[in-house]
């Protein structure tokens, strides 16, 4: 009995989040058919027009939507292989430092931007490399022309991809440094006396030892490769640069909400859930096909 009991408290424990997410995330769902339908605000959704796949052959047709289809690729592919690169790299250099209080100032200071929302982070993005901030006045110092980095389709999509790695490189560096210490250091012992090089230990132990994580962020990864990053586009583009930096939640944004093209907004987001939902399956075949790992 006091077995069940303990089971049921915990179940009550589960169910404000479980309440929470059903209303805000299941209940949604059904929203969904506004894509088979020609929306009028005010009518019941059950009353609406319904169109067929009508909605989605435009949104096909539409030079817009291959061109946002592309750049929310581009962007998400850029981000996710950095993302995955450099605090992994950097977490091997910082592995190798003896100095203990050098090691965690470092981790701390590359680990403040992720609690930051792009709110403000744009907003000193945009100080520093607007025409009189700080990047243009070194250029101008050099005898270079200054730079409209944010009106440049040519700057505006390595901006937005720098600028993520940055302010989450710091959060990825400290899971790989947990999983450094997971690696058993008798390996490293024996290595020595086999006389390996450091960067022998590096290839042969390190690297092996953390697969396994690497291999889990790279899946998580991929659940985002269609989300480009919402609040950090919107808070820094403009329409000058919608070539290059106009990404699906942008363009879903400025079509439904903007525009008030709600079918047609509500069938670009579910093909990009759709999409979405295929690739996280596929991520985690792959991840436990190499790599023997499952994360359900």
């Amino acid at each position: 009995m006091r077995h069940r009991s303990d089971i049921l408290n915990y179940h009550l424990m589960l169910l404000p989040g479980v309440i929470l997410l059903i209303i805000f995330s299941i209940v949604p769902i059904l929203g969904n058919v506004i894509a088979f339908q020609r929306f009028v605000p005010g009518k019941d959704i059950l009353k609406q027009q319904w169109v067929g796949l009508d909605n989605f052959i435009f949104m096909l047709q539409i030079p817009d939507s291959k061109q946002v289809f592309w750049n929310t690729i581009a962007i998400a592919s850029m981000k996710m292989v950095l993302g995955i690169l450099v605090p992994l790299v950097f977490s091997l250099l910082l592995h190798e430092v003896r100095v203990g209080w050098f090691k965690q100032t470092v981790q701390s200071l590359v680990y403040l931007p992720h609690f930051m929302s792009w709110v403000i982070l744009s907003g000193i993005l945009v100080m520093i490399l607007s025409l009189d901030g700080i990047v243009n006045q070194i250029l101008i110092l050099f005898g270079l022309d200054p730079i409209m980095f944010l009106a440049s389709n040519k700057w505006f999509r390595h901006i937005i991809v720098w600028s993520d790695v940055w302010k989450e490189f710091g959060f990825s560096t400290i899971v790989y440094l947990a999983a450094l210490t997971g690696v058993n250091p008798a390996l490293y012992e024996a290595a020595e006396m086999d006389g390996a090089s450091r960067w022998g230990k590096l290839v042969h132990i390190t690297l092996p030892g953390i697969v396994p994580t690497i291999v889990l962020m790279l899946t998580l990864s991929m659940g985002n490769i269609l989300n480009a990053g919402f609040e950090q586009i919107i808070n820094l583009y403009n329409p000058i640069v919608y070539e290059t930096g106009d990404v699906i939640d942008t363009y879903v944004y400025r079509i439904g909400l903007v525009q008030m093209q709600y079918g047609l907004a509500t069938a670009v987001g579910l093909l990009k859930s759709v999409v979405a939902l295929i690739l996280i399956a596929a991520s985690y075949r792959l991840a436990y096909r190499y790599a023997n790992y499952r994360i359900f």
